[in-house]
């Protein structure tokens, strides 16, 4: 008979398995089979848990958006200005555990498998537009609608690109030259509209 209380203990555990299994193996290509193993249960228990293969992703992708989201908004409620909400939202997307190896292969993965999984794709729409709104609200008060909302996608595809270029190299991210360059962009586009 499991004891009580289990169940949430492991799926975060498969979870967590998910996201280091997919960054050993380099691919969506991993089992869940290999997972399980890597959560120390059996796979049978995972399918329990989550299902399939499939929806295990899912749910790791969530957890992961979860996670980014509760640091934004913990970044955005200690946030005084405009300005200091745009590095809070940078600063949570680079964060020490979004981008770390793992989770970085992790998200890339998530974006290839979105292209055919409409699970995957409703979470990465989410976060998307989440991303979007943000950076375009706290934009709007620095400058013009069209501006902001220009800068705010400017802004979008760099972080995505840092993820995909750091996913890319053999070498540890450097979340602070990644926080820099992005907040470099977002001076340098302010500045541009005020000229």
């Amino acid at each position: 008979m499991p004891k009580v209380g289990m169940e949430p203990i492991r799926r975060q555990a498969l979870i967590s398995a998910a996201i280091e299994a997919i960054h050993a193996r380099g691919s969506f290509e991993v089992t869940m089979s290999e997972i399980a193993r890597q959560a120390g249960v059996s796979t049978a228990l995972a399918h329990h848990y989550f299902g399939s293969k499939d929806q295990l992703i899912v749910a790791t992708m969530r957890h992961l958006l979860d996670e980014l989201n509760g640091e934004i908004v913990a970044a955005l409620r200690t946030a005084r200005t405009p300005r200091e909400r745009i590095t809070g939202i940078i600063r949570a997307n680079f964060g020490s555990d979004q981008f770390r190896p793992a989770t970085i292969s992790a998200w890339l993965t998530f974006y290839v498998k979105a292209q055919s999984m409409g699970g995957a794709r409703r979470v990465l729409s989410i976060y998307a537009r989440r991303l979007r709104s943000n950076l375009r609200h706290a934009l709007s008060q620095l400058t013009d609608k069209e501006s902001a909302k220009r800068i705010a996608e400017g802004t979008a595809a760099m972080i995505d690109g840092l993820y995909l270029r750091h996913a890319l190299l053999d070498s540890d991210p450097d979340r602070e030259a990644a926080i820099r360059l992005t907040e470099d962009y977002i001076d340098a586009q302010l500045a541009a509209g005020t000229s």
